[in-house]
């Protein structure tokens, strides 16, 4: 097509991913059609509207538009040429298409060609010459230049000069491409035949159609002035700084006349001054000084050339050309635009991941116009910069949430000019969490307690977990893992609250059966996939005092009686024997106290508080009764304390007949005591019966002791054996105890005694097997009663 005159697409690394350039005339109507930009970079139409493809212009000048649905790029005005460039070739606008998800930059290069749309003009309408009469052939005469606002080929081409009779034209080119048109006498003038001509000068372009512009030349024929001015030097050169003052003197210019009198008298004057450069730069018409008239701005033009003429007061003249180079000074901040900015990026975006593009102008030139970009070093990310003015904001470190959930980037943008200008801009950049840190409790073992007989459901304490994470990563929750406890699941000692961490006791805990108990509870975030971390959990369980202490010594039977000999020479302190008791309890609801509750002759016993040895407090006499009972008590040191009591027998006898005898009746005594009731009730009628009848006594003696010796038999058959009490209970017991098994005389049943065999080890007498079945067959003829006696070996 004839509007795409060139196209181009290349990639490299970087931001830049394609370039397409596009020629379009100038004066094209809105809306006309650029190019097929979706073809020409291979981009799908869908990746245009889903990339939000949009145009980008430094200039910021609305002049294009980007139809999405065709790919096509359009004019949005008319474009004129020389508006936009003036002299400058090519006339080219630069653009980028940007598109998002993933970014994406492309370049476009517009190019607006000239059509010959502006015809040759000149800057008066009419151009007066006064030459003398006396110009010799060949005398030249400078004409104005016409100014045509196209280039190329429909620039000003030539010049024709009508009539011909006494001039012709004759051209110069310049190294600028400017023409210089000299008029060259060529027959010499004659004031008395014609003191003014009038001639027509036609300046022609290239273009097709071809246009023009024609200037009146009006000469007057003066008198004889035969002497032009002359330029000291064909070129004249000045520099000045673009900040120069209004006033300031670039230069001066100075041509002579051979001539006296007013045909030597030198005007200066500026010939060609073009619209960009009106009333910028004058001139002394007298000194030939030229001076600054108006502000420079580097960036707008840095060459300047004037075309100065000097004419006497004869018509006669001579040029000379100024340039002028003005200097650049760094008076423009870097201009930053940020083409693309994301508002979020996720904490494991991988590194060089891309979250901005800026585009960053300068318009000075040389050092003043390179720019360079900085951020703060101290956070992940990085600026790089892959083609001229434009740079990438990538990520450079690992981002981290839990550090840093947000980041103000502030972004600096500094020339390389002296002093340095630079530009800055704060960029804001979410940071999203992802679900990368499992909660942490706040120890990783606990150790609680709890009192025993609490009741279901107490909350025993409260395990704590933390995670650093956003939201519902951070969410936890607590698990109580599986584990068994006595051989039992346990979920079914205590449960854990899912959201609180609160530990629960879902039974009423016995520290006699279970002390402590361990368990492992899990916190579990709700991230996916979730995180989670363990703890060990310690439950011990405090002893209350809930059990009474129990006598482990002497032993306490139904039958059985149990007895303690002591030897009438006793002396103080004699050891009569030890209450050994225990509290399955611990601490101190198992420190155990004894006293003495209720005793015979409190005179002659007493127990040790701590270690419930029975003792003689005195001396033993004579007169002391054989037999004693003692009861003792048995308190442990709980809150509220408990107790218990045993009743202890002591014999003072220094034989065993004397026990025997005594504890005979004793016996007697210690079955009867259990219906002392019934026995009030019968010896009251044995009373009322005696006084009605003597007969009728003695009768009832009789049948009193026939019913007597009914019970005794009764009774010493049904006498237990003592229990065998583990080794566990040996701490407190008495350490060395004699045994004794022997057998009264066969006269009376009354009078047979066994001694029943031990279960200790430290038997003193063993009969015979033989001698034993014997003596057991005895007994189940004779009738009689079982007592133990038992002499401890006092240290």
């Amino acid at each position: 097509m004839w509007h795409q005159l060139a196209f181009a697409v290349f990639f490299s690394f970087g931001v830049v991913h394609g370039q397409v350039s596009y020629s379009v005339p100038e004066e094209m109507a809105k809306g006309s059609v650029v190019g097929n930009i979706a073809q020409d970079l291979g981009l799908d139409l869908q990746r245009l509207k889903q990339g939000k493809a949009r145009i980008y212009s430094a200039d910021s000048m609305d002049r294009f538009e980007l139809d999405k649905e065709r790919g096509l790029l359009l004019l949005k005005e008319k474009m004129d040429r020389e508006v936009l460039c003036g002299k400058i070739t090519p006339c080219a606008l630069h653009l980028q298409i940007i598109l998002e998800n993933p970014m994406e930059l492309y370049r476009i290069t517009v190019e607006i060609l000239d059509v010959n749309d502006n015809a040759p003009t000149f800057q008066k309408h009419e151009i007066t010459f006064e030459i003398s009469e006396s110009a010799v052939t060949g005398a030249v005469f400078m004409l104005e230049n016409a100014n045509d606002r196209d280039v190329g080929i429909n620039d000003l081409r030539s010049y024709s000069l009508k009539p011909t009779d006494h001039f012709v034209l004759k051209q110069h080119s310049q190294t600028d491409g400017d023409k210089n048109v000299e008029m060259v006498l060529q027959k010499s003038l004659d004031r008395e035949k014609q003191d003014r001509l009038s001639l027509l000068l036609t300046a022609v372009d290239g273009g097709e159609p071809q246009m023009s512009g024609t200037v009146q030349i009006y000469i007057n024929v003066l008198d004889v002035n035969d002497n032009a001015p002359v330029f000291q030097q064909k070129t004249y050169k000045a520099t000045i700084t673009e900040n120069a003052q209004k006033g300031s003197k670039l230069t001066t210019v100075r041509a002579t006349d051979a001539d006296q009198g007013s045909n030597g008298e030198i005007t200066y004057y500026i010939s060609n001054i073009k619209d960009t450069m009106t009333d910028v730069f004058i001139i002394d018409p007298h000194s030939g000084d030229v001076t600054l008239n108006g502000q420079l701005d580097y960036e707008t033009a840095s060459h300047y050339q004037l075309n100065i003429q000097a004419k006497d007061h004869g018509g006669l003249s001579d040029s000379c050309k100024l340039i002028i180079d003005v200097l650049d000074i760094n008076d423009n901040k870097p201009i930053i635009n940020i083409l693309s900015m994301s508002s979020s990026i996720s904490e494991e975006s991988k590194i060089d991941t891309i979250v901005g593009m800026i585009n960053v102008n300068d318009p000075d030139s040389g050092a003043n116009g390179q720019v360079h970009c900085v951020i703060d070093d101290q956070i992940p990310f990085s600026i790089t910069s892959s083609t001229d003015n434009f740079f990438s904001l990538r990520t450079h470190n690992k981002l981290d949430r839990e550090k840093t959930g947000v980041y103000n980037i502030s972004l600096t943008c500094a020339d390389e000019g002296v002093p340095s200008l630079s530009s800055s801009v704060s960029l804001h950049l979410l940071i999203l969490d992802v679900n990368d840190n499992e909660p942490v409790f706040e120890r990783s073992f606990y150790e609680a307690y709890i009192a025993e007989n609490n009741a279901p459901s107490y909350s025993i304490f409260t395990v704590k977990a933390s995670d650093t994470d956003w939201n519902q990563n951070a969410r936890v929750s607590y698990i109580l893992e599986e584990s068994t406890v006595n051989g039992a699941p346990v979920s079914s000692y205590v449960s854990v609250n899912a959201d609180s961490g609160v530990v629960n006791a879902l039974r009423s805990f016995d520290y006699e059966q279970l002390k402590e108990f361990h368990f492992r509870v899990k916190a579990q975030d709700g991230g996916s996939p979730p995180l989670s971390s363990n703890t060990t959990v310690k439950i011990i369980i405090q002893d209350q005092n809930d059990n009474a202490p129990q006598v482990l010594y002497p032993v306490q039977t139904g039958g059985t009686m149990l007895a303690e000999m002591v030897p009438r020479s006793a002396d103080v302190g004699y050891l009569v024997t030890k209450v050994v008791a225990v509290d399955v309890d611990s601490g101190q609801n198992a420190w155990l106290s004894y006293k003495l509750q209720k005793a015979t002759d409190r005179a002659l016993f007493e127990v040790g508080a701590q270690n419930g040895e029975i003792r003689t407090v005195r001396q033993v006499t004579d007169t002391d009764a054989v037999k004693h009972r003692l009861t003792v008590v048995v308190e442990d040191n709980g809150q509220p304390s408990r107790s218990a009591t045993v009743t202890v027998n002591v014999a003072i006898a220094d034989s065993f007949p004397e026990v025997l005898s005594e504890f005979n009746d004793f016996n007697h005594d210690t079955k009867y005591t259990d219906n002392l009731t019934f026995y009030l009730v019968l010896a009251l009628a044995v009373v009322s019966i005696l006084f009605f009848s003597s007969l009728i006594a003695i009768i009832s003696v009789k049948i009193c002791r026939w019913r007597r010796n009914r019970l005794c038999y009764k009774s010493a058959t049904s006498l237990p054996v003592i229990p065998y009490y583990p080794p566990v209970y040996a701490d407190g017991t008495l350490q060395r105890v004699y045994n004794y098994e022997m057998c009264g005389t066969t006269d009376s049943r009354m009078s047979d005694i066994k001694f029943v065999r031990p279960y200790s080890q430290n038997t003193l007498v063993n009969v015979s097997r033989a001698g034993t079945m014997q003596r057991e067959n005895k007994e189940q003829e004779d009738a009689g009663f079982s007592l133990e006696v038992r002499f401890f070996n006092n240290p």
